[in-house]
C-alpha cells in the first residue's frame, strides 16, 4: 500500500499568501524526506483560502528538492484551461520530472471558480472528456493537428513547417503517457464511473464516510465492467485525515482546541457545500436525512486520530469496512501545532504504515 499527501490546500485566513506557499513547500519536503510515496495537491483560481492556482507551476519547484516520491496534480481543472496548452505543458512536466508525475484531472469544484471561468451553467464533465480526448489525440499524433470538438478547437496546420521543427508540440517520457487519475466526492459517483470506464485510477476524498467511499468503488467497477476493463484496487487511492500523536490523550487535547486546523477545515467544507447544496457529500448513512447532519457527528466519522495503536486499529477497521485499495493519501491540514504535525506525519509513515500496508496487501492478494 503506497502513502501520500494531499494537498487541497487549504489554509486559514491568518496567514499571508508567502506563509501558506512555504507551508506547503515545507511539508511537501519533509513528505520526501520521510519516505512518503506521492504528493498531491489542488488548484483553485478564486480563492484565498485555497491559494494555489498552479498545480504544476508548483510542483515544478518540488522537483530539484525531491529525491523519489511521485508528483501529482489532485487535480488539473481541465474545463479552465485549454486542452493544447495543458497537453504541453504535463508533458514538458513529465520530462522536467523525469517522470515522476501522476496526472490528476477533474471538472473543478469550487463555485467562483466556475463563475470567473464561465462553466457555472456548462457540463463539466463533458467538457473535461473533450479535453482529455484531445490531450490524448495530441500526444499520440504528429502535426498537423486539427482537433475539433464542442468545446475547443485545435489547429496547427497552414504554420506546419517540417524542415524547421515547427508546429509539433512536446509528448510525455512515460509511454504512452503518465497515469491518468481523477477524484470522486458524492455518493455513487458518476465520475468514479467515467473513471472505470476509462481506465483511469480513482482517488475517494477524505471528506466522504465509509459507506460513500465504499460506493465510489462499487461505481468504479460498474464502469470497468461497461468499458470491458478489469478492476483492480490497487489502483484506487483513498484519503483520510489522520492525526498520529504520542498519545491518545494528546491527540484529545489538540481536537480539542477551539478553531484547531482539523476542525477550521471541516467547518469550511461543511459551510462550502452547504451554501452550494452538496452537503449530501458528508451523509453518514445512505439514509441519513441532511438536515440531520451536524459538524461534530462528521467529525467524529471522518477523523483518524490517536496513538500509533489506535490509528492502526482504526485504520485496519477501516480497511474492512470499505474493501481494499492500494493508496493512503494523509490530508494536510495547516500546522497550527508544527511539532504535532509534524510528528503525525512520521509516525504515520514509520510506526502505522508498515502494519497497515502489509494488512492491506493481504486483502489486495484475498
Amino acid at each position: 500500500m503506497k502513502l501520500g499527501l494531499f494537498m487541497m490546500p487549504l489554509h486559514s485566513l491568518k496567514l499571508g499568501y508567502k506563509a501558506m506557499y512555504d507551508q506547503d513547500v515545507e511539508a511537501a519536503l519533509l513528505a520526501d524526506r520521510l519516505g512518503y510515496d506521492e504528493f498531491w495537491i489542488g488548484e483553485h483560481t478564486a480563492a484565498k483560502v485555497e491559494p494555489v492556482s498552479n498545480t504544476l507551476q508548483f510542483l515544478s519547484v518540488l522537483v530539484p528538492q525531491t529525491r523519489r516520491m511521485k508528483l501529482c496534480t489532485g487535480v488539473l481543472n481541465l474545463p479552465q484551461h485549454h486542452p493544447a496548452r495543458i497537453a504541453a505543458d504535463a508533458a514538458m512536466f513529465d520530462h522536467m520530472s523525469n517522470g515522476r508525475f501522476i496526472m490528476g484531472i477533474g471538472p473543478g469544484g469550487l463555485v467562483s471558480d466556475f463563475e470567473l471561468y464561465g462553466t457555472t451553467e456548462k457540463n463539466r464533465q463533458a467538457m473535461m472528456v473533450e479535453a482529455i480526448d484531445m490531450i490524448e489525440a495530441i500526444w499520440r499524433s504528429d502535426p498537423p493537428y486539427e482537433l475539433s470538438g464542442e468545446h475547443w478547437t485545435i489547429t496547427v496546420r497552414d504554420s506546419y513547417q517540417p524542415d524547421m521543427g515547427i508546429g509539433p508540440m512536446p509528448k510525455p517520457l512515460q509511454d504512452p503517457f503518465p497515469t491518468f487519475c481523477t477524484s470522486a466526492m458524492s455518493p455513487h459517483s458518476g465520475t468514479a464511473r467515467l473513471a472505470g470506464e476509462r481506465g483511469w485510477e480513482l482517488i475517494s476524498a477524505n471528506f466522504n464516510a465509509a459507506w460513500s467511499v465504499r460506493s465510489h468503488w462499487a461505481s468504479y467497477c460498474q464502469g470497468a465492467e461497461a468499458g470491458g476493463r478489469r478492476p483492480d484496487p490497487a489502483t484506487w487511492r483513498v484519503a483520510r485525515s489522520i492525526l498520529v500523536t504520542d498519545s491518545a490523550r494528546r491527540a484529545e487535547d489538540y481536537l480539542a482546541r477551539p478553531g484547531n486546523a482539523i476542525e477550521g477545515y471541516y467547518t469550511y467544507l461543511f459551510t462550502q457545500l452547504g451554501r452550494a447544496g452538496a452537503r449530501k457529500i458528508f451523509l453518514l448513512a445512505e439514509d441519513m436525512a441532511e438536515d440531520d447532519l451536524t459538524l461534530p457527528a462528521v467529525l467524529d466519522s471522518m477523523v483518524i486520530a490517536g496513538s500509533p495503536d489506535q490509528v492502526t486499529d482504526k485504520l485496519v477497521a477501516f480497511i474492512d469496512e470499505v474493501g481494499p485499495f492500494g493508496g493512503l493519501l494523509a490530508a494536510f491540514h495547516e500546522w497550527d501545532d508544527k511539532a504535532i504535525w509534524q510528528g503525525s506525519m512520521r509516525h504515520l509513515v514509520e510506526t502505522v504504515m508498515p502494519k497497515v500496508a502489509d494488512y492491506g496487501r493481504s486483502k489486495l492478494a484475498a
